[in-house]
């Protein structure tokens, strides 16, 4: 299979084209400049100095996407599209779990614009962290594309079965790094840090019934150390 990632050499995109290479398929990837087009044909397996770099989904890609479909000739061969979005589009709710089927109704400020260019995709209407490892993540995006024609359409939360207490975290960093504790809250002072201190009680459970996925990696508290 032909795979063209987007952002090839993001944090996110860069464990998307090894784990695909690993699994046999033929990877194109975007990248913005010559020097990282060269790292990414390293495979070098860093990328804290890339975080920089990192950005959040545009417009702009979803209606590239939108407008490639409008002028494809009848005979092309059918493509799939995979959109990554994020779990912030669920709100801030520290009572009520949500799956991969909840109806999004109150994303936070920040993403609000997001779900309706994301429903254009799936062509259908529709505090404690939600984390994934992003080579589980990888792992996924690498499933979803082998068995795009049984999931085409099917939108899937990607998180790690449990979520994380923000205040364990947070104690756990203080501990390991040594800092002067103890930590406090500050009122989140613009739509950023409204999303980083929300809650979303995420449950996922389709990736793992229709792919047969499940994430491997430690969660981020239980693995602070190694990571």
């Amino acid at each position: 299979m032909k795979v063209l990632i987007l952002g090839a050499i993001g944090f996110i995109g860069f464990p998307m084209a090894q784990a695909f290479v690993r699994a046999g398929h033929t990877v194109y990837g975007l990248a913005c400049t010559a020097a990282k087009a060269k790292l990414l044909a390293t495979e070098e397996n860093a990328w804290t100095h890339l975080i920089p770099t990192l950005d959040v989904p545009s417009p702009r890609t979803l209606r590239a996407a939108a407008a490639a479909q409008e002028t494809r000739s009848a005979n092309a061969p059918l493509l799939s599209y995979i959109h990554t979005s994020g779990t912030w589009v669920h709100g801030d709710n520290r009572r009520n779990a949500v799956t991969d089927t909840t109806p999004i109704t109150a994303p936070l400020a920040i993403m609000s614009w997001l779900p309706a260019l994301e429903q254009r995709v799936v062509r259908a209407p529709g505090g404690r962290y939600a984390l994934i490892h992003v080579e589980d993540l990888a792992d996924l995006y690498a499933r979803a594309v082998e068995k795009a024609s049984l999931v085409g359409g099917q939108i899937f939360d990607a998180s790690n079965p449990n979520t994380e207490s923000v205040d364990e975290l947070h104690q756990k960093l203080v501990d390991f790094s040594g800092g002067q504790g103890p930590y406090e809250y500050s009122k989140p002072a613009n739509p950023l840090e409204g999303g980083i201190s929300s809650t979303a009680l995420v449950r996922p459970y389709l990736a793992n019934a229709l792919l047969g996925w499940s994430a491997k990696k430690q969660g981020l508290t239980e693995g602070l150390e190694n990571y």
